[in-house]
């Protein structure tokens, strides 16, 4: 069984933390609880960089505490602890991965890459929070997945594996690659308040997940972040009922 299931949205977990603790940490054992009553063999916890908080420098290892900011991470952070403990308590065959920030096709439009690009392409302004230095590692959904079956085929029961992109960006820098992407100016760009305990920067060592699983990010960002900007150009009808459905909400 591979978990990918979770409230993932850190702006609307400040403002709604219950659903994010019901489907993060409740379902998360509800999951467990079914894995370990009908003898599943493996259960891969998909989680995120979130749980560490935030770091000035240097990078994460596996074993770093865990200090979230926000619902979100804290939520997730419970389902990792929750897994681990089915491991310790009932002998599961249990991998954790915790991977950085994703981009790529089909991505929903609440997430700062979509949202900015399916803006752009409508001629509307986009917000970039505080000064823009937050930084943040981005990691191509296709590169996100085959870590995860690495993990899936080859990791060690009971191990947490970091699945990173190799690409480190401030949000004001990713945002001078979208107006570039999309032919538009910073005068598209509206600065806004900054988030309630916005992390300023996440960074994931993926040398465990180097060495154990042969893992490395095969997509560069430049390709990556072009095919993304050409699918979401080429698949209006894919995003703009999300959109036109999240307004009425």
């Amino acid at each position: 069984m591979v978990h990918f299931a979770a409230e993932s949205h850190v702006d609307r977990s400040i403002t709604g933390a219950a659903a994010f603790v019901t489907t993060n940490v409740l379902g998360t054992q509800t999951l467990l609880d079914a894995a370990h009553r009908l003898g599943i063999g493996r259960f891969v916890h998909v989680s995120t960089d979130e749980v560490y908080g935030s770091i000035s420098e240097g990078s994460w290892t596996e074993d770093w505490p865990l200090a979230p900011n926000s619902p979100y991470a804290a939520a997730k952070a419970g389902s990792d602890l929750i897994a681990l403990a089915y491991h310790r308590t009932h002998g599961m065959d249990v991998v954790v991965t915790r991977c950085s920030n994703n981009y790529g096709h089909h991505h929903f439009p609440e997430k700062m890459i979509p949202l900015f690009v399916t803006n752009l392409l409508d001629g509307r302004k986009v917000p970039l929070y505080g000064d823009g230095s937050n930084i943040r590692d981005w990691l191509h959904v296709s590169d996100h997945c085959r870590g995860i079956a690495l993990a899936l085929q080859g990791g060690r029961a009971g191990e947490v594996y970091h699945i990173g992109g190799g690409t480190e960006l401030t949000n004001k820098e990713l945002v001078g690659r979208l107006l570039e992407a999309c032919g538009a100016g910073w005068d598209m760009v509206e600065y806004v308040e900054d988030r309630k305990g916005h992390d300023l920067r996440y960074s994931l060592d993926i040398g465990k997940s180097r060495a154990e699983l042969g893992y490395e990010p095969l997509i560069s960002f430049e390709q990556g972040l072009a095919d993304t900007v050409a699918w979401y150009r080429d698949n209006r009808s894919w995003w703009e009922p999300l959109k036109a459905k999240a307004a009425l909400s």
